[in-house]
């Protein structure tokens, strides 16, 4: 079990918090099909972000705790799941996240999930910090699962299908082969508003602008707001065959591929311009504008292969894997207005960007044994090692995608972006485990970790746990965290831009990082996490825990916010350092928004620390009654983080904050101060309905005006979301023996967050600005979508 070394021990008895998800508790709460929403629903300490922004919308994240993505670990079978190519950059609470893309990983495969909400660096692996999640997928040699869920919003966007199935077979005595398969497709959403640029009077009273009541879709020309559309195929593998003298090889392996796009802001007519120099004629190709799109075609696979037994008493398991998420990128539906006003030659619609890889290497060697010592019970010596070598590579698009400011939407990486960077981590561990009397256990592990790149860091972890009776319990943990930075945070460039904004991210270890005074790139992060809760069973069938924590993190990774050189045209105090350090990355920005937009530069960087005290409540009772049972439950979450220590600017730029409003709020606010799950699921013969009540505590979030007011420098303006409870119901009909029928929605009652600040958007809407059409805040913690309903359908075998 997640969370120790030991063998044979049940989740009601551990020392840590951990949460057992069987599959069918799986499988009542898929109603919008994907791993990775199916965990938000049922655990309360785990959100993701439901959209995302640019490319971040095309791989979402998952953390827990409050914490950032790159905290929590991903398991699979025990073995450690490489990460994403795709980094989170959108300013968001999942900015940085650089995780694992769970939703590779197909719900029909799992037989169950282990969430271990507690540190556990010292045990797993350093960056460990808020938690683990281990997948334990089937291992059945026979029968099997066939399903289908048909599905979309209340308004009829995000039309989604997905097909699945489950088979095990014994291809000889003694072995199992589990195989997987599952396809699935989601359609664009909208829900923004109309762009106040395609219905202003001025904007339409001059040719070309004046051709956009004519274009498809008026007014509703900017579909930006919503869902990105995706179609993903993914296949798992899950085998092994067992030996005399009990030693089992196994080998377990995933594929997937997936093709998603998402609509980027809308360009006017008059956005590719091209003026004779002998005539003084302007030439606009596209007369009725453009709405470009961003594409990707990922393909994520991973191959574990593993052999264990027992030698003298000695339980060893020793196994190897590889995993590759590679990530090229399009921009389609475009055009390079840059080169068109130099040339006049309108270059293809479609752009090749580059891609983006990463790949993980790790072999590890686990061993242990219990050993009676006249103590109450054994006392358990783990120990092992691990090596891991990982890669991240970002390759150049084609040069058509970033010359003169590239693809509108989506410029390409550049060759300064591009390289490949690696780094190599040996680590070896000892965990010991111990009943010294009756109802007392103790657990004290120690990890010693070398990085290639960052020298040795030393991590340990003391856990004790003590039940009076049968009826409850205590139990603490603390343990502290070392975490190097992602290859992702380190090296990660790019140009991202609007219609009238272009900003520069650039990898805090470049010149131009470097001319910003930051020194020489990132540094680890540094953790300390104290947790004591209570285990109370005042009944066989009932149970309840609670756990509060606190995580302290220095030298915290974050993600700036944006440093502006120029205001809607006008130079900053910070320009000079600003422009110097984009010139020396190579960055090329569009001439356009250089001489009227606004233009700057984000990037990560260490110096925050923070503080995040919680706590963790999981309940759950099942009562026989005479019209049926019911497994009643509660789960809740609450979540507080403080920054403790803020760093000032550098010199360089000259007054300007490194963090800024929307960075901060990120960290501290933009999470629900607390989610409470109150469910209940109801069977009686071949009838069940399941509800589940989520109230999601309140949120809020800083986000600039663009400089949209008569001062000219951005406002920041506060944006909440309050108390929302949302209801998520299914009913279901056990058809025949093998055939199960179903409908549901996620969000009954279709609940929307609220808008963004009044003022902020006024301010946007007045200035023309296309950031009014993102009216609902991107970090709402159920989206922006409202209801989703779904017909199911299941056919066991």
């Amino acid at each position: 079990m997640t969370g120790t070394r030991q063998s044979g021990q049940r989740a009601a008895d551990s020392p840590a918090p951990i949460q057992i998800l069987s599959a069918e508790a799986l499988q009542n709460a898929a109603g919008n099909p994907d791993l990775m929403s199916t965990l938000s629903q049922i655990v309360p300490s785990l959100t993701i972000n439901a959209i995302g922004g640019d490319a971040g919308g095309l791989s979402l994240q998952a953390r827990l705790r409050g914490l950032s993505p790159n905290h929590v670990l991903v398991l699979i079978n025990g073995k450690r799941r490489h990460t994403t190519a795709n980094l989170m950059v959108d300013g968001s609470p999942y900015q940085g996240g650089a995780g694992v893309d769970l939703n590779f990983v197909p719900l029909d495969a799992i037989d169950h999930i282990e969430v271990l909400t507690d540190g556990a660096a010292a045990q797993y692996g350093t960056d460990a910090i808020a938690g683990v999640i281990n997948i334990i997928l089937k291992k059945n040699s026979s029968g099997g699962r066939l399903g289908g869920t048909w599905g979309n919003y209340m308004n009829g966007g995000g039309n989604t299908n997905d097909v699945s199935g489950n088979a095990g077979f014994e291809p000889a005595e003694g072995a199992y082969f589990n195989i997987t398969g599952e396809m699935h497709g989601h359609g664009h959403s909208d829900v923004g508003a109309i762009d106040p640029r395609v219905i202003d009077p001025k904007n339409l009273a001059t040719y070309p602008n004046s051709n956009e009541p004519s274009a498809p879709g008026y007014p509703y020309l900017n579909r930006g707001g919503g869902d990105a559309e995706w179609r993903q195929r993914i296949f798992l593998v899950n085998t092994g065959i067992d030996f005399e003298g009990g030693t089992e090889l196994y080998a377990f392996g995933t594929y997937g591929r997936k093709r998603a796009n998402s609509y980027e802001n809308y360009r006017q007519p008059n956005k590719v311009a091209y003026t004779d120099p002998t005539t003084g004629v302007t030439t606009y190709p596209l007369p009725y504008g453009f709405d470009p799109r961003e594409q990707t075609d990922e393909t994520d696979s991973q191959v574990t292969v593993g052999v264990r037994g027992v030698i003298a008493d000695w339980n060893w398991d020793l196994s190897s894997g590889y995993g590759d998420d590679k990530v090229p990128l399009y921009t389609t539906e475009s055009a390079n207005a840059g080169t068109y006003a130099i040339n006049g030659v309108l270059t293809p619609s479609d752009f090749y960007d580059g891609f983006l890889q990463a790949t993980q290497w790790t072999s590890t060697l686990d061993i242990n044994r219990d050993f009676n010592v006249g103590m109450a019970g054994p006392l358990n010596v783990a120990f092992g090692g691990e090596y891991r070598r990982e890669t991240y590579a970002i390759g150049a698009g084609i040069p058509l995608s970033y010359l003169s400011g590239g693809a509108q939407s989506y410029p390409g990486f550049t060759p300064t972006d591009a390289g490949v960077w690696s780094r190599k981590n040996e680590a070896g561990y000892i965990d010991l485990a111990a009943k010294p009397i009756e109802g007392l256990r103790l657990d004290a592990a120690g990890r010693f970790e070398h990085y290639s790149d960052f020298g040795d860091a030393k991590v340990g972890k003391l856990t004790a746990r003590y039940d009076f009776d049968p009826e409850f319990a205590i139990r603490g943990t603390v343990s502290n965290g070392f975490r190097a930075p992602t290859l992702a945070e380190e090296y990660y460039a790019s140009t991202n831009v609007g219609p009238s904004t272009a900003f520069a991210q650039l990898p805090p270890n470049s010149p131009g990082g470097r001319l910003l005074g930051l020194g020489t790139g990132l540094q680890p992060e540094h953790s300390i996490n104290y947790s004591m809760g209570f285990v109370f069973r005042p009944l066989p069938s009932m149970s309840a825990t609670l756990d509060v924590y606190q995580i302290t993190v220095t030298n915290r990774i974050v993600g700036t916010g944006s440093i502006y050189g120029s205001v809607n045209g006008v130079a900053t105090a910070a320009a000079p350092a600003v422009n110097a350090a984009i010139a020396a990355n190579g960055n090329q920005l569009d001439p356009n928004v250089v001489a009227t937009g606004s233009t700057g530069i984000n990037l990560f960087a260490n110096g925050i620390d923070t503080r995040t005290r919680g706590a963790d409540l999981v309940f759950s009772f099942p009562v026989d009654y005479a019209f049926g049972k019911v497994d009643w439950s509660i789960g809740a979450t609450y979540n507080d983080t403080v920054i403790t220590k803020l760093p000032a600017g550098p010199a360089q730029l000259a007054g300007a904050q490194l963090y800024d409003a929307t960075a901060i709020s990120d960290l501290t606010t933009a999470t629900p101060k607390y989610i409470v799950n109150l469910g209940a699921l109801w069977t009686y013969g071949k009838y069940s309905v399941n509800l589940l009540e989520k109230v999601y505590g309140p949120s809020s979030e800083y986000e600039n005006d663009d400089g949209d007011n008569s001062t000219n420098t951005p406002i920041y303006y506060k944006s909440s979301i309050g108390v929302s409870p949302i209801t998520n119901l299914d009913l279901a009909i056990q058809i025949q023996e093998h055939l199960k029928l179903s409908i549901g929605a996620v969000n009954l009652f279709n609940k929307f967050p609220n808008h963004l600040n009044g003022t902020e958007l006024a301010h946007f809407t007045a200035a023309d600005d296309n950031s009014a059409v993102f009216n609902y805040p991107q970090w709402s913690p159920y989206g922006i979508d409202g209801g989703f309903y779904y017909a199911k359908a299941t056919f066991t075998f």
